[in-house]
């Protein structure tokens, strides 16, 4: 087969090279570059998904092509990067919201516009590989479905839950069966440089604030019970739902974010208790291993991606809404996050947290 292999420079997406290559494929690599030179921002500590390495992660791209001998291509989404993506981050957090890029990334740009972009420069290609642990297996009905990992610690899949069938039905994840260990053995056999590279583990190590693109407003933290000024923030969107640490607010006993409220420009913080939910609404649902859901069903909730599933009842309200019931409890649940759901290790589909109630 012809597969186009989205590359990063890294140690997944360089193995899944190397590894159709040996299989006998014709692979070429891609991939995209995100990051504009003149961008106002600083990007940290160069660690993130999203930063001023761009170029030097493309670059080891480059030279991974070339050590494997196939060709590479980079294509510039920049601006659509800006537009998709970080207008959107900014939008959520100056909403209250707190929102995951990752997951919009995923759908909208790797797996939706660097694919597109390859086919429109010429590139014909058969599949589309990536190195994302994650699996896919076609059910009785012919649908496409979307399973976790085999590595469930570095499962990735709840990352993935806003692709369609069209996507699902053009992509390989050939390492959905591997643990990270055993990558990074396949990789120094293949004798690549990157083998022990560090992984990327955040979208943006930088001050968020760079991206949000505001100056600092002065407001009040208050408590949740009776309404007390605790303390000063310099910025709402600073914060996050079940935050706990850089409230700056000291206390006898642990307080947690409860609530935001941008008109009000205030941070709301309370006891554990008060930030433990047990149900949830979501809409925009991104049904993928099944066409949709029409009566409750039990299965398994992901409010956040690092969250192990717990039991929740889902019952569908609306054409694209949800409500979910989960007796156990999570805690900080954050509207704007996704809230994916699984039968056993098949996902079902995911949606973006309107509102959590305990």
């Amino acid at each position: 087969m012809k597969i186009i292999v989205g590359m990063s420079g890294g140690v997944d997406s360089s193995t899944v090279a190397a590894l159709l290559k040996s299989q006998g494929h014709e692979v070429i690599g891609v991939s995209m570059a995100l990051w504009r030179p003149d961008a106002p921002y600083k990007g940290g500590d160069n660690t993130g998904c999203y930063g001023p390495n761009d170029a030097v992660a493309k670059e080891t791209a480059r030279q991974i092509c070339d050590q494997l001998g196939i060709p590479f291509y980079a294509f510039d989404c920049s601006h659509q990067y800006e537009e998709k993506i970080i207008g959107y981050f900014r939008s959520e957090y100056l909403a209250g919201r707190t929102p995951n890029p990752c997951v919009r990334c995923n759908a909208a740009m790797k797996f939706g516009m660097l694919p597109e972009m390859a086919r429109q420069a010429g590139i014909q290609y058969d599949c589309f590989a990536t190195g994302h642990y994650a699996r896919i297996e076609k059910s009785p009905d012919g649908r496409m479905q979307l399973l976790r990992a085999t590595d469930t610690i570095k499962d990735q899949s709840y990352f993935l839950c806003r692709l369609s069938q069209e996507q699902l039905s053009r992509q390989l994840f050939p390492l959905g069966a591997m643990t990270k260990e055993e990558v990074r053995d396949l990789a120094r056999s293949f004798g690549l440089a990157v083998a022990d590279k560090h992984d990327s583990q955040d979208f943006y190590t930088g001050d968020i604030s760079e991206l949000i693109g505001e100056d600092d407003q002065i407001g009040d933290i208050v408590d949740a019970e009776t309404g007390k000024v605790l303390g000063k923030h310099t910025g709402y969107w600073k914060y996050t739902i079940g935050q706990r640490k850089g409230l700056g607010v000291a206390s006898t006993q642990p307080l947690y974010v409860t609530e935001i409220r941008p008109c009000k420009n205030q941070v709301v913080l309370g006891k554990h208790e008060v930030v433990m939910h047990h149900q949830l609404d979501a809409d925009q649902m991104n049904w993928v291993s099944i066409p949709g859901l029409d009566a409750p069903r039990e299965c398994l909730l992901k409010a956040r991606s690092v969250q192990k599933p717990v039991p929740c009842l889902l019952t569908p309200t609306g054409p694209d809404t949800v409500h979910a019931e989960f007796p156990q409890g999570i805690c900080g649940v954050a509207p704007g996050q996704a809230a994916v759901f699984y039968d056993n290790d098949i996902l079902l589909g995911g949606g973006y947290i309107i509102q959590a109630k305990a």
